[in-house]
């Protein structure tokens, strides 16, 4: 990247709105967001936040689609791959005192071996879809993985109908409890390798980062409580979401992760995801 080019975008990231625009947005990378969704999760105006989008899109941080009838707005990777590329390797010389954090995270990561890698499930209220999450990583990982759930804004317990379609599809939902992902981020909490937002509410808040760097994925589905409010049918809702998941996380389990570096492993998880979607709006 040449420095005019980074030094333009660096001023476009220079407010503090836009900063947070590419942020919110880089947490649902490769998915986009709608221009409401944004506005909401950020407390912005919609005619204020149309601005800050016209100038991320013209900086070429953002990308605009149109699905439908409605316009998402995404992370254009390859730009962020240029800029962080140009910040660490440009200006900051490549010094190894700097990208050692990074480096020494990959290769842990990558040269895992037979160990079981940890993984975090979140949403917001901790009580079903990361519940489901964390059950069936559990009992389809075959002990490679460790699997935990967490909320950003905890329930008190499992929701039963969540527990129940556990069981209908023979799972045991033992020991399980609604938890805050404060628990998660203590100092002498375990280090996670994978962290996955399977909710979009909790996606959109801004957690503090996670020690270890661990490979991060957006599985965003709908709210199964929700869904069951409007149309009447729980069992159908959560039946879906329990779907949803295992779809998912049955494509993950089958990863070679230790043969992977993280760059590998960082698309295979968007794919999985981004393949899921083509199946379930088919």
């Amino acid at each position: 990247m040449e420095s005019i080019r980074a030094a333009h975008v660096f001023a476009i990231l220079g407010h503090p709105d836009r900063l947070s625009v590419f942020r919110l947005l880089m947490r649902f990378a490769p998915r986009g967001q709608r221009p409401t969704e944004i506005a909401q999760a950020l407390g912005l105006k919609q005619n204020t936040l149309s601005h800050h989008l016209r100038d991320l899109v013209r900086s070429g941080l953002l990308q605009a689609s149109r699905q439908g009838r409605s316009l998402y707005y995404a992370v254009d990777l390859d730009m962020a791959e240029a800029l962080i590329g140009y910040l660490a390797l440009d200006v900051g010389r490549a010094r190894p005192d700097l990208l050692a954090p990074v480096l020494s995270a990959r290769a842990e990561l990558s040269t895992g071996g037979a160990r079981a890698f940890s993984v975090l499930f979140v949403c917001s209220g901790n009580s079903a879809r990361s519940v489901m999450a964390e059950v069936l990583l559990r009992d389809l990982g075959a002990g490679r993985f460790t699997a935990h759930s967490a909320g950003t804004r905890p329930a008190a317990h499992p929701n039963p109908a969540a527990l129940d379609i556990l069981r209908r599809n023979g799972h045991v939902p033992r020991g399980l409890r609604s938890k805050h992902i404060a628990e998660f981020q203590a100092p002498d909490a375990p280090k996670m390798d994978f962290v996955f937002t399977v909710c979009d509410a909790s996606a959109a808040q801004d957690c503090p980062r996670w020690s270890g760097c661990p490979i991060t994925g957006h599985w965003g589905l709908p709210d199964p409580v929700q869904a069951s409010h409007a149309n009447g049918d729980a069992t159908a809702a959560f039946a879906l979401t329990y779907a949803a998941l295992r779809r998912r996380i049955a494509a993950f389990v089958a990863l070679p992760v230790a043969a992977l570096d993280r760059l590998a492993l960082q698309t295979r998880i968007d794919a999985i995801d981004a393949d899921a979607l083509i199946i379930e709006k088919a």
